[in-house]
């Protein structure tokens, strides 16, 4: 998936997000999914490496995370252990609110979290590595994003890939302190 938009510009409970771009597809491979839950869990990843904690930021991306792994182990089949079974249902939703859970056995239940945590936790470490390999160009885009406080998706790609940005920054946006190393 593409980067539509970055900023930094909070928008309600957020401190900024990543918008991306409109994807019509209406089939999404299992990899696809995972590559999104990764992309949601980024953000806490990049907290981790470059300050070595954690703040509550990421709150609303772990519900999106956990969300989408729960919907590959129990709507969609993608789980080797519960099996190619839908343990939800829309069937009798009112007003669309959502998939609701069949009824399921304590062991099932207990099984359906152990995947959707492995899930979350192989995404969390792939997001980790992403980081770690990319941390030169995650400063740059940080401090960019300091200066203007959106991004593009071409500039976002473009900084990612260790280019750099031409032209004039906002005025008034003076020096940057360094990130810890």
């Amino acid at each position: 998936h593409r980067v539509a938009k970055l900023t930094v510009v909070p928008r309600g409970r957020a401190a900024g997000f990543m918008m991306p771009d409109a994807d019509d597809r209406l089939h999404v491979t299992r990899p696809a999914l995972e590559d999104m839950i990764a992309v949601a869990l980024a953000g806490r990843a990049a907290e981790e490496v470059v300050y070595g904690e954690v703040t509550t930021g990421a709150q609303n991306d772990f519900q999106q995370a956990t969300n989408l792994a729960r919907r590959m182990v129990t709507e969609w089949g993608m789980s080797p252990r519960i099996g190619k079974v839908a343990l939800a249902t829309d069937e009798g939703n009112f007003l669309g609110g959502g998939p609701q859970p069949l009824p399921m056995s304590e062991a099932t239940a207990f099984a359906v979290d152990e995947e959707v945590r492995a899930l979350i936790d192989a995404a969390y470490a792939r997001a980790l590595d992403l980081v770690r390999e990319y941390l030169p160009a995650v400063h740059e885009i940080v401090r960019v994003l300091m200066r203007r406080e959106t991004l593009s998706g071409e500039e976002f790609a473009t900084l990612l890939a260790g280019g750099t940005l031409d032209g004039p920054s906002p005025a008034g946006s003076g020096g940057l302190a360094p990130l810890p190393a």
